[in-house]
């Protein structure tokens, strides 16, 4: 089974939030998932992103795939996947 990082998407039209999920990569975007390890809230202006860091290095280190967006967004917040 591969496992991925991404986004989850919530919220109304025209105002989205995010889950960032560890997920199987066959699973539909919003479907299932194995554990949640953070948020972001692009709409907000405080508030707007939080993740756990050491879980996302756990899951990384099992060999877990990473999104592009989800990478984008943790080396905006300084931490680097290696």
């Amino acid at each position: 089974m591969s496992v991925s990082i991404r986004l989850k998407r919530f919220g109304a039209k025209k105002r989205p939030y995010y889950r960032i999920v560890v997920t199987n990569s066959t699973a539909p975007r919003d479907g299932k998932t194995i554990e949640e390890v953070g948020y972001y809230h692009p709409v907000e202006k405080n508030d707007q992103f939080s993740f756990q860091a050491d879980r996302i290095r756990e899951w990384v280190d099992k060999g877990a795939q990473v999104s592009p967006t989800v990478k984008s967004l943790l080396n905006k917040h300084q931490f680097f996947l290696g």
